[in-house]
C-alpha cells in the first residue's frame, strides 16, 4: 500500500523486547485538505535508522504492509490490533514556495480539473 503526506512527527527508537524494535511516524495525510487525518505508520527492526533520514515538514511518499495480530487477556478477552509497518518511503522534491496540486488553477484560471473522476 502507498499513502502520500506531510511528516508531523518522528518518535524516538523504541525497545519492546530483546529482539523486537520499533519507531513511530506520523504522517498528515490530505485526501480532502478541509479534514487532514493523522496517520500513525511505524519502522520495524533495522529500518528505524532509515527515520532519521526525515525531518518534520518533509512531503513523502510511504509504501507500508497493513498487519494485524489477536491479543487474548488473562479474562480470555481477544483484541485485535492493526499497525501500518513502513518498509519505503521517498521523500518528495517540492520547489519552494510551490502551491500543493489540488489548490493550482489551470493556466486560463479557471479552478482545477480532477481528472480523477469516475464519470
Amino acid at each position: 500500500m502507498e499513502i502520500r503526506g506531510t511528516v508531523i512527527a518522528i518518535g524516538e527508537t523504541q525497545q519492546v523486547t530483546e529482539k523486537f524494535k520499533k519507531r513511530d511516524l506520523v504522517i498528515e495525510y490530505a485526501e480532502n485538505p478541509t479534514y487532514p487525518e493523522y496517520i500513525k505508520l511505524e519502522f520495524h527492526q533495522d529500518k528505524c535508522e532509515k527515520a532519521n533520514e526525515l525531518r518534520e515538514g518533509d512531503d513523502i511518499t510511504v509504501d507500508f504492509n497493513l498487519k494485524g495480530k489477536p491479543y487474548t487477556n488473562r479474562e480470555g478477552v481477544t483484541t485485535y490490533y492493526n499497525s501500518l509497518v513502513v518498509w519505503k518511503f521517498n521523500i518528495n522534491q517540492t520547489s519552494a514556495g510551490s502551491t500543493p496540486e489540488y489548490a493550482q488553477a489551470s493556466s486560463n484560471g479557471s479552478a482545477p480539473i480532477d481528472d480523477d473522476l469516475p464519470f
